[in-house]
């Protein structure tokens, strides 16, 4: 990735975080079970892609906006109170974060990988102590705790506790949706961002 002056909040800076926005927002609606890898409740998205996006050609304050954004909308449809989109938020923020200001040091590619890769292992060890204290206990109120750790005994029976589904499933799928996150990145990221910047 290329070397770029660092860029302030502009009008479209503004504008292009609100598409990238209404993209997350698009991709976070097109989720998609795994079946046979992680229980079928929890759902495979894309919509980190254009919050890091905006982390690398914006700033790691722009990808934060796009992660609110999506679960702002997502809002309107919540069957979590709330409890879903707060999680997904935070552990988006956990991702973007660290990528964008560790690229903000080091504008190069090995930088925006150095940085995607922390990022997406602060967002799969902060997904841990989010499921189990308060994303879970959420769904315990329409899914007693015993049919959950069913439904992960189904895939693995040695899985008797939340905490080590959590620990072999959760935990694991959440880095991988970061790293997924990052190679669609760095295949899509150059010509994105000439046009976000305004220099195609």
């Amino acid at each position: 990735m290329e070397k770029t002056r660092k860029k302030t909040w502009t009008p479209r800076a503004i504008a292009m975080t609100a598409m990238l926005g209404a993209a997350a927002t698009v991709l976070m609606l097109l989720e998609f079970p795994l079946p046979f890898v992680i229980p079928s409740f929890i759902k495979m998205d894309f919509s980190e892609l254009p919050a890091l996006i905006a982390a690398f050609a914006i700033g790691p304050t722009s990808g934060v906006a796009v992660c609110l954004i999506k679960n702002l909308i997502n809002l309107i449809t919540s069957t979590s109170g709330g409890v879903g989109e707060l999680c997904n938020f935070l552990l988006g923020c956990a991702f973007v974060l660290p990528a964008g200001l560790l690229y903000r040091y080091r504008r190069t590619r090995s930088g925006a990988l150095l940085g995607s890769l922390v990022g997406a292992a602060t967002m799969a060890v902060c997904s841990f102590p989010l499921n189990l204290y308060l994303v879970y206990p959420v769904y315990e109120r329409f899914m007693p705790i015993d049919q959950i750790l069913a439904a992960y005994q189904a895939l693995l029976p040695s899985m008797d506790s939340l905490w080590k589904c959590l620990l072999v499933f959760n935990l694991p799928f959440t880095l991988v949706k970061g790293l997924a996150a990052t190679l669609l990145a760095f295949l899509v990221y150059k010509p994105l961002s000439r046009f976000i910047k305004g220099t195609a």
